[in-house]
């Protein structure tokens, strides 16, 4: 162990040495450097498991010992029973003598010995037995208790390590990376990284150990027939090193290729109601399955490179058997160097020697996964972030004014380093006014707040605090000094007060109470069921945008920022919430600190002291109101652009006019909740108790307590389901079992011929003696080439079923997935992070129980079944007492599977918690960067990880001593048998070749039990797995998107009536939504709704979609009820754009295409609904034209152009009925202009209807509906309701609530 110890550290330097250099070539880390993270308790108890094993190892050699002094005796014994049979033999004095008293002689003048008291003999070797085996007892359960234990703490030390260093990575690298693969890692491939380090290396280094002690028993036993035997092994190793090259290649490839489609998973089901609206689920089934392609093909590499080489190893085995029984037999027979006892001791120590390295492969390739896993979490263990969060070094200013200076600042986002967003901008912001950003999307208007916080550094220039340039500051100390209020607010899942405490550690509940009074959240919080204890769901999907706009404004405040940013921060709000929330912004304005707004609206900008006008990354005017209208620059522009067409009523332009929005380009990291086709902020809900009392949404407890909870009812699988799902691959299966049902029988085919070996020596007859010999020789040869072929075609076949099935089942489940109504996606448990992770694992966990498992059950069997015969057949007593133990074999390898289920349960459970931890600070990193809270998610985290470890460490407990019985029980066994096999031979005259034949066969099969069972843990984590898939399989949606059901027509209309609907939503069963509406559009119409948020637009729109059916009352399309449509029917005829359009991870002419899933588009479609769309001018102007990428969730174009392939999007459909979403609301004034022209464009002729916030939009509608608290209260057109004086003219004068 020491000169190991020293090898490691050697081995450490090389590594890191060679590692630079092959940095581009290798995909995995050197083995020892999996171990970097453990500490001297860990190597100490390494150590301790490590030589354990080493003697552990050493007790199967030792047993050889004892077993060649037992076979000689045995031989002794019958030469005896041969010379007595003569009647005229006696045995005088331990020689052979004649009974007339003189001493019988042999040809060469030797005495025949005689005298051998096998009973008292087979005593003693018992008692042998019986020591070995409580020997290996205890140290092979220190060996496996001492590993598991010590590979748990470092993969937890590993886990926390990566989320920690994820969280201090700057957000440059989070544009880059995607954070479903990140997800995956911290699941998946962490967990191979286990798997390479725990066990396996114990049951390596005693495999090892076995290789090592074997020979040297066969050293000692005769060199020349070892020699011999060793000259062929190296055969044996180069087997086994280029296996596990090839397999830690292959599954490196593996597993970038399933990343990909990991990625399309997550993308998919993130934004699952574009996908549903626009019918696009077999679409993207289609390309989800394109992507596990690739998967699969290198996954059926890597079982026939193994099955080829497992074929080698067993072909040269037998050869080596062959060979070195000739040789042996020879040596026995003619020079008489070597006893039969010695043959044996020598062929088998190097036998197990080979066998123990050969059994070691698999072992090998559970490290090389392990390593190939290793190397992209190490790589990251190991950046060092550009930006380090969480470094201590940086001044900390004694006092800060808030000056801020741009000082001739270049940037480019590091996932487009080809646009330049900020050209030489220069720019001063004064500590104590309020500056305000105007100008076109895209200008770098977000872009110099994200530079202020310092998410990224300026490729030239610098920007200053105070005179002091931002990069030498104290990076958690400058953030802390910034309150930011931005556009899309990210709440987490936590209640209200907490999501206000991230503001600033150590807030009192005073301060959180009044920094929501100043924000004008109190009210609101107050009227809550559970006041600031109500939880916000994830992503604050339970508030509606008002609100949540009002809980992250008192999270900037409790901070008591020297710096306020306002990104938009009222741009997606109704009037009456603008209202509260412009209204919140002023009050705290005054205060002295420097305030930065880019904002929407002239009012909200009138009164700024300076506003500075953006154009094309540079700041090309500063002024105040008057002055920069006088200078008719940028600014003049977008104020007259705005004023166009709004002279109807002053009063409204007043409200109306907004102004430029600046949309963060790179948003790529959005709150995993506004990738669902529209931010939960508008679901809808009721101000008033917009959060169930019932529903508890799994925060920090993580318990989920609805009626049916999955756990409870997720027993194992039966196994006859999964493979109905493998019914295709039936050929490749059976001829798998059939190659499998061979490899099976060459065991006890093996003990006939051993035992056969033996036998001969008790030949006096020579040349029968040497013919013999041959023959059983040859017959091994045989044996060898038809084992190499059956090993191919076992480990071919079976790959190539398993995985065929596990692409099947992963396209199923995805399909399954998006069969789904869309309530299923609201609770949380269903959450897009959970989901794919279900993709990931459980679908390759099932093959565990299928494919390999077979053919480890078949061999099994006709291993055991093959022995049972050749034994019962020649000694059924014998056999009968040796099958006694079998039992004990098998029982501890179920009870270990039984443990292990019950853990694997526990353990997937856990982990669960901390995947949700994990996957909501990766997609809400900016947020969390802002506040600077990522300690606090490492810490919340690190709290996660914490059951799953306790479980992992009781594991290795249960599992360590299943493994030291099953592996004692072997040695009992032999004690117990031979001592009744030296009685039957002494007293029944049973030939001590049947002794041996039905001990090694029975024992053989033993440990062909043995072996079904160290692949349970795999087979019981199937089993779950498929349990759990199984469940979402049968799940019955609650409405079927099936071609077949429900009716269509032929000329549809378009015409839509809401009769009395009332309506929840799912995940929030006690706030009624809508309460009885009732309106209807005529077919050509345009309807709008009206109304503060909260109050049921939006859901309207949703039970349209069908993507939720009403509780009560109707929606009748064309006359007919919904719930009787057919769903793709109806959703083909309708065409949506909504607020936050969702874009896919392609080209944008494959985007445009998405709009119709039933046919092919044609190119000359696209262009045609890009003209539609005042889009195409602008596709022409890039350089791929309509190839152009747009980046995930189409993060590489600006609000406006996503939402102009959004509109030409719903043009392709060519539907009747058309829905827009508050399609303008988050635009600047130029990109409004466009999109509102396109609009009315795509309007002409078609049903539609409207959300809209800006009551501008909507003047030409022909029916206006307001609505409040799920009700019409009034509804005629814009002139009508001014004429009526009620709630609309109240809206429009002074967006003033409608109660």
């Amino acid at each position: 162990m020491f000169i190991s110890q020293h090898a490691y550290a050697k081995s450490n330097l090389m590594l890191v040495k060679k590692s630079d250099k092959n940095k581009e070539k290798n995909l995995g880390v050197g083995f020892f450097q999996l171990f970097r993270f453990a500490t001297w308790v860990d190597v100490v108890m390494m150590v301790v498991g490590g030589l354990c094993a080493l003697v552990h190892g050493a007790a199967s050699p030792l047993m050889l010992l004892v077993y060649s002094m037992m076979t000689n005796t045995f031989v002794a014994y019958e030469l005896e029973v041969q010379e007595l049979a003569d009647p005229n033999k006696t045995c005088i004095n331990n020689t052979v003598t004649w009974t007339n008293g003189s001493v019988v002689e042999q040809e060469d003048n030797k005495t025949v010995s005689c005298g051998v008291d096998i009973e008292a003999q087979m005593t003693m070797f018992a008692y042998y037995y019986v020591g070995i085996g409580l020997g290996v007892l205890i140290v092979s359960y220190c060996q496996i208790y001492f590993w598991v234990s010590a590979a748990a703490r470092q993969t937890q030390r590993i886990r926390k390590k990566y989320f920690r260093k994820i969280m201090c990575m700057e957000i440059g690298w989070f544009d880059c990376t995607s954070v479903g693969e990140l997800n995956t890692r911290i699941s998946d491939d962490i967990n191979k990284i286990n798997s390479a380090i725990a066990d396996q290396v114990a049951i390596f280094i005693e495999r090892f150990s076995t290789f090592i002690f074997g020979f040297l028993v066969g050293f000692v036993g005769g060199w020349k027939l070892t020699l011999v035997v060793i000259a062929v092994s190296p055969l044996i190793g180069l087997a086994a090193g280029l296996m596990a090259m090839g397999v830690a290649r292959l599954t490196g490839r593996e597993l970038q290729a399933y990343a990909k489609a990991g990625a399309v998973a997550d993308e998919v089901l993130s934004s699952i109601r574009t996908v549903a609206a626009f019918g696009g689920e077999d679409k993207e089934t289609d390309r989800y399955d394109r992507n596990l392609e690739e998967a699969q093909t290198w996954g059926v590499k890597k079982g026939a490179i193994i099955g080829i080489f497992q074929g080698y190893l067993w072909c040269i085995i037998f050869f080596c058997y062959a060979l070195a029984f000739w040789y042996g037999s020879k040596l026995v027979i003619e020079t008489k160097e070597l006893t039969p006892g010695t043959l044996i001791q020598v062929f088998f120590g190097v036998l197990m020697g080979a066998v123990n390295l050969g059994q070691a492969s698999p072992c090998l390739e559970a490290f090389a996964s392990g390593r190939a896993a290793a190397k992209s979490i190490f790589d990251t263990i190991d950046r060092m972030p550009e930006i380090d969060c969480f470094s201590e070094d940086g001044h900390k200013l004694e006092r800060v004014k808030g000056d801020i200076e741009f000082h001739g600042v270049e940037f480019n986002y590091p996932s487009r380093p080809d646009v330049k967003i900020l050209d030489d901008l220069n720019l001063v912001v004064k500590a104590g006014e309020t500056t305000a950003f105007v100008g076109p999307s895209g200008s770098g208007k977000s872009t110099a707040l994200q530079l202020i916080q310092r998410f990224y550094d300026p490729k030239h220039g610098m920007v200053t605090l105070d005179d002091h340039d931002i990069r030498s500051l104290n990076i958690q100390w400058l953030r802390s000094l910034i309150g930011i209020v931005e556009q899309e607010p990210v709440l987490f899942a936590t209640t209200i007060s907490e999501n206000i405490r991230f503001g600033r550690t150590g807030v009192t509940m005073e301060e959180i109470i009044q920094a929501s009074k100043d924000a004008n959240a109190y009210n609101f919080i107050m009227d809550l069921p559970q006041k600031f204890d109500t939880l916000v769901g994830e992503g604050g999907g339970q508030m509606s945008g008002g609100q949540k706009q009002r809980i992250a404004i008192a999270r900037a405040l409790v901070r008591n920022p020297k710096i306020l940013l306002l990104d938009m921060a009222t741009s997606a709000l109704d009037n009456e919430s603008e209202a509260t929330v412009q209204e919140a912004l002023d009050k705290v304005r005054p205060t002295g600190r420097t305030t930065i707004s880019i904002a929407h609206r002239l009012s909200t900008i009138r009164n700024a002291d300076v506003i500075v006008g953006f154009e094309h990354g540079c700041a090309v005017e500063r002024g105040s109101h008057s002055e920069l209208l006088d200078r008719k620059g940028v600014y003049f522009t977008l104020v007259t652009l705005q004023n166009q067409g709004n002279v109807s009523n002053q009063k409204t332009m007043e409200i109306n006019t907004f102004i430029s929005s600046g949309v963060m380009e790179m948003r790529l990291m959005f709150n995993r909740q506004s990738l669902r086709m529209r931010t939960q902020s508008q679901m809808s809900n009721n101000l008033i108790d917009a959060i169930s009392g019932e529903l508890r949404l799994r925060t920090d407890s993580f318990k989920v307590e609805t009626p049916e909870d999955e756990e409870q009812s997720t027993e194992s699988a039966p196994v006859a389901r999964i493979l109905k799902y493998n019914q295709p691959e039936w050929p490749y299966m059976f001829l798998g079992s059939l190659g499998a049902a061979v490899n099976g029988s060459v065991n006890p085919i093996y003990a006939l011929l051993f035992s056969q070996i033996l036998g001969t020596f008790a030949i006096r007859d020579l040349d029968e003696q040497r013919q013999q010999i041959n023959g059983i020789c040859i017959l091994f040869v045989i044996v060898g080439c038809i084992s190499f072929f059956s090993q191919l075609l076992q480990g071919y076949a079976f790959a190539k079923s398993g995985e065929l099935l596990t692409r099947r089942l992963r396209k199923i489940g995805f399909q399954a997935m998006l069969k789904q109504e869309i309530g299923w996606f609201d609770d949380p448990r269903n959450s897009p992070g959970a989901l794919t992770t279900r993709l990931a694992t459980d679908a390759s966990m099932v093959q565990g129980a299928t494919g390999s498992q077979i053919g480890m059950i078949v061999n099994s069997l006709t291993n055991i079944g093959a022995a049972f015969i050749i034994a019962y057949y020649f000694s059924w007593k014998l056999s009968l007492v040796v099958t006694c133990f079998l039992p004990l074999i098998g029982l501890s390898g179920v009870f270990q599977a039984k443990m292990l289920t019950g853990l694997a349960n526990e353990d997937k459970k856990a982990m669960e918690a901390a995947g949700q931890v994990s996957s909501e600070a990766m997609a809400n990193i900016r947020t969390i960067a802002g506040l600077a809270k990522e300690k606090h998610f490492v810490d919340l985290y690190e709290q996660q990880l914490e059951p799953p470890y306790k479980a992992a460490k009781k594991k290795a407990y249960v599992y360590a001593i299943c493994f030291a019985f099953a592996r004692c029980v072997t040695f009992m066994a032999y004690a117990a048998s031979f001592r009744y096999g030296g009685y039957l031979v002494n007293y029944e005259g049973l030939h001590y070749v049947v002794v041996f034949r039905v001990i090694s066969a029975i024992v053989i099969s033993g440990t062909a039990l043995g072996r079904a069972s160290t692949f349970t843990p795999d087979y019981a984590k199937a089993k779950i797995a498929a349990a759990h898939f199984f469940k979402l399989l049968d799940r019955v949606p609650k409405i079927s998107i099936n071609q077949a059901v429900g009716q269509r027509w032929a000329d549809f209309k378009g015409r839509v009536d809401f009769k009395g609907c009332r309506f929840t939503y799912p995940s929030r069963p006690d706030i009624q939504v809508l309460r009885g509406l009732e309106v209807s559009v005529s077919p050509g119409q345009t309807l709008a709704f009206v109304g503060s948020s909260g109050c049921g637009k939006s859901t309207s729109v949703q039970l349209l979609e069908r993507f939720y059916d009403p509780d009560e009352g109707q929606v009748l399309i064309d006359g007919h009820p919904s719930h009787g449509v057919n769903v793709p029917f109806l959703r083909s005829q309708i065409g949506i754009v909504s607020q936050e359009p969702v874009l896919f991870d392609c080209t944008i002419a494959e985007n445009i295409q998405y709009g119709d899933n039933l046919r092919s588009v044609s190119m000359e479609e696209v262009v045609e609904a890009s003209k539609k769309a005042y889009l195409h001018d602008f596709v022409m102007s890039l350089p791929d034209k309509y190839e152009t990428q747009v980046g995930a969730q189409g993060s590489q174009l600006s609000r406006g152009q996503k939402q102009r392939i959004a509109i030409a999007r719903a043009i392709v459909r060519n539907p009747k009925i058309l829905l827009l979403d508050e399609a303008t609301s988050a635009l600047d004034t130029e990109s409004e202009k466009t999109v509102q022209a396109a609009l009315d464009e795509a309007r002409r002729g078609r049903t539609s209807i409207v959300i809209a916030h800006r009551l501008s939009t909507i003047q030409t509608a022909d029916i206006i509906a307001v609505m409040s608290q799920g009700v019409v209260i009034e509804k005629g057109t814009h002139e009508e309701l001014m004429a009526k004086r009620g709630a609309y003219y109240k809206l429009v004068t002074t967006g003033a609530p409608i109660s």
